[in-house]
């Protein structure tokens, strides 16, 4: 069995905890062991999204036009395009809907950028870890898992069925709805609601 090990990061899927079983230690929050046998099944990259960054990436994807509109806004593209890797959260256009107009319409004002960048970034990890590596942290980690975020926060990830939750840290929930978009610098995880710091 193939292991590499890679930097902290965060990998969703609508995956069952059944899926990863296993009587290794459990990560540290630093490190994780990536089991290559543990990706699903159903999640294939194709040579089309991995020649993309995460930018380029989310570009092509009409879903998340307001993300896009929101890193540009923030100064984020040219972070979110370099080397990486990175593993994103991003929120659908359809999460963004749930913000008060008000207060998403304050956030892209320029004099803002720094708070929508604080927000940005609490939906990015450091590293490129596909859904099963969180599914097994799940696992291991008796039903919930956190995650450090590049902001600084953390996230806490559990299972819902057969859904991954996250849960922010003013106990918002936000479900993964799409997960393992690979880009050349990392993954996509698409989620329905914005995670706030």
């Amino acid at each position: 069995m193939k292991k590499s090990t890679l930097t902290w990061a965060v990998g969703l899927s609508a995956l069952a905890l059944s899926a990863c079983s296993g009587s290794e230690p459990a990560p540290t929050e630093t490190e994780i062991v990536q089991d290559d046998a543990m990706a699903p099944d159903n999640i294939v990259a194709t040579e089309a999204t991995e020649n993309k960054n995460i930018v380029a990436l989310a570009q092509d994807n009409p879903q998340v036009s307001t993300l896009v509109t929101a890193i540009t806004a923030a100064g984020l593209g040219e972070t979110l395009s370099g080397t990486g890797p990175f593993t994103v959260f991003a929120p659908s256009n359809a999460a963004f809907a749930k913000l008060d107009k008000a207060t998403l319409d304050s956030l892209l004002k320029p004099e803002n950028k720094a708070k929508l960048a604080s927000l940005l970034t609490y939906h990015v990890v450091a590293g490129n870890v596909k859904s099963g590596d969180l599914a097994k942290l799940i696992s291991d980690g008796k039903g919930t898992a956190t995650v450090k975020t590049v902001n600084g926060g953390s996230l806490k990830a559990n299972m819902n069925g057969n859904k991954i939750v996250l849960t922010d840290a003013k106990g918002g929930k936000s479900t993964v709805t799409a997960a393992d978009m690979v880009a050349s610098n990392g993954t996509i995880h698409l989620v329905d609601t914005v995670v706030m710091p």
